[in-house]
């Protein structure tokens, strides 16, 4: 097989093994769910393990979800597809973070040297991570319920 055969097959559809995903996806997930891991989990960790005293409530939950998430991530370097959810959940709550809190810094002209400014731009990848996803894909196997 020929160096082109082989990288048109990366693009296109593989139903034997992964369902009609591309292999490109698959593996943009993938690489996803392995930043998630070795990014995200030793901060949110880190975290968790140094913190003294007393919780806030809300902020232990949101330390909590955010080392909990990133270190599912190791099942979906293992089973990308199956594993979807989580990507799911990803692209959500950065969507509606930048929905309610940075947009309307973005309106006003103050996202700029804001406190969220940081933040905004490490969400901001949410949106390469909506090119990866197989929407189709999602869509027949968790809204619709179709297998194969």
């Amino acid at each position: 097989m020929n160096m082109t055969a082989t990288t048109l097959r990366f693009f296109a559809p593989d139903h034997l093994q992964y369902e009609g995903v591309r292999p490109i996806q698959v593996w943009g997930v993938r690489a996803f769910y392995l930043m998630m891991l070795t990014m995200v989990a030793p901060e949110a960790w880190g975290v968790l393990l140094r913190h003294e005293g007393p919780w806030q409530p809300v902020h232990a939950a949101a330390w909590c979800i955010w080392a909990t998430y990133p270190t599912l991530a190791m099942f979906g370097l293992l089973r990308p597809l199956q594993w979807l959810p989580l990507m799911i959940f990803t692209v959500g709550y950065k969507a509606l973070w930048w929905l309610f809190v940075a947009l309307p810094l973005v309106q006003t002209g103050t996202l700029s040297g804001s406190t969220a400014e940081e933040m905004a731009y490490a969400f901001g990848f949410a949106s390469i991570l909506c090119l990866v996803v197989p929407w189709t894909y999602v869509w027949r196997h968790y809204v619709v319920g179709v297998r194969g």
